[in-house]
């Protein structure tokens, strides 16, 4: 079980590296992935469109891809990831705020 949590975890750091606005205004947003509250759909927009693409399939490789990240890991593992960052990816934590965090992994994880 912590070899599986590891790899979650290390998934996860792959799969947000690099998260943040590149220039990218995410304007292209699918509805499809954003069933989330507006304002999820926002922080989603403005952080992480530029490496998980306006579809969650990734724009940097397929370990970027979120469009099932929910069948991989646990809420709680996405919002540390997300707060703490790992791997290639940048920590959110000094960027988002806790409900912006929670909201994030709430969402994510429903992606199954």
């Amino acid at each position: 079980m912590f070899i599986k949590s590891l790899v979650a975890a290390a998934t996860v750091a792959v799969l947000l590296a690099g998260c943040g606005n590149s220039g990218s205004n995410g304007s292209s947003i699918s509805t499809r992935h954003m069933d989330a509250p507006e304002k999820t759909g926002a922080v989603y927009k403005a952080n992480c469109v530029s490496c998980h693409g306006s579809d969650l399939q990734g724009r940097m490789g397929a370990q970027t891809n979120l469009q099932q990240v929910g069948a991989r890991m646990t809420e709680q593992e996405m919002a540390e990831q997300i707060k703490h960052g790992g791997g290639s990816m940048p920590p959110f934590e000094e960027r988002l705020t806790d409900e912006q965090i929670a909201g994030l992994a709430a969402w994510l994880a429903g992606k199954k």
